[in-house]
């Protein structure tokens, strides 16, 4: 209780910072809306961790980038397929596929920030006892290997053949992780891993067909995450990009998608004490 003549005491600013991690977006604004009231988000608190796929399937890309983007600092976002799918497009890389969402970015007048904002975003964000992803790390690597390879992929990115590698990523090679490979091949297969993977074959070669649940898997075939091999003080891997799978808790990984954008629902993770929040899907535009 205050007594007379204290000073007055603002309880939620001696409430410890909370991050929350959000599993994919996808242009599903209203329903985003929804969690960050459901969780009670304070932004001058708190911090936001999205796995990616921002934009695209979903009625509101454009609403979900300037949001984000406008966080600063208090939010991270790594880089996922529709994302990457978004930048090739614009750049005229990739055809227009069925179901594509992203008209009102490609037609806003911040259209050119934006993306260059969205080029700039990491493929892997670590910190503390916790690592951001879209997709997956493949099997063969090591968390460090995976986070030089993200590194050098964010660097091309921000290089003067971004564009090469793109297009690249959009003919959808399929690479083995060990050999030789060809120019710009390290590259789109670090970029496959981070943002496509589901499942792989025990060497690591990702099959990037595969959409539907874990028993659904090619022959040859299982999730990426049954496969890593334990290796000390690896962190809690966060992961979205796979809607089949839905949000689940596995310990030493967390899927975060939920399939919001297939009529499921948008959830969020609080990393500090790994309490659970969702809200159903609201695609109202």
């Amino acid at each position: 209780m205050q007594r007379a003549g204290d000073a007055a005491v603002d309880v939620r600013a001696l409430t410890p910072l909370a991050t929350y991690a959000i599993g994919d977006v996808q242009g599903c604004a209203a329903s985003l809306e929804r969690l960050l009231e459901h969780v009670a988000w304070d932004p001058a608190r708190d911090r936001l961790w999205f796995a990616g796929d921002l934009v695209n399937r979903g009625p509101r890309s454009l609403e979900v980038l300037r949001f984000v983007r406008g966080l600063g600092d208090t939010a991270v976002c790594v880089l996922g397929n529709h994302d990457l799918y978004l930048l090739a497009l614009a750049e005229g890389l990739a055809p227009r596929r069925e179901r594509t969402t992203v008209d009102d970015v490609l037609a806003a007048p911040d259209c050119e920030p934006l993306l260059a904002w969205l080029r700039s975003r990491p493929l892997i964000h670590h910190e503390g006892g916790f690592a951001l992803v879209h997709a997956g790390i493949l099997p063969v690597w090591s968390f460090p290997e995976a986070v030089r390879r993200a590194r050098e992929v964010e660097a091309a990115l921000d290089g003067p053949h971004w564009r090469a590698l793109l297009a690249h990523w959009v003919e959808r090679p399929r690479l083995a992780p060990r050999g030789r490979h060809a120019p710009f091949d390290r590259l789109v297969l670090a970029l496959q891993a981070f943002t496509q993977l589901r499942v792989c074959t025990p060497d690591g070669v990702p099959a990037l067909d595969a959409d539907g649940s874990p028993e659904q898997a090619p022959d040859g075939t299982r999730p990426w995450f049954e496969l890593r091999a334990w290796f000390e003080r690896e962190p809690t891997i966060l992961f979205g990009h796979w809607a089949a799978l839905g949000f689940r808790d596995m310990g030493r990984f967390v899927a975060l998608d939920s399939a919001c954008v297939w009529g499921g629902r948008l959830t969020a993770l609080r990393l500090d004490d790994r309490a659970v929040f969702s809200v159903p899907c609201d695609n109202d535009p």
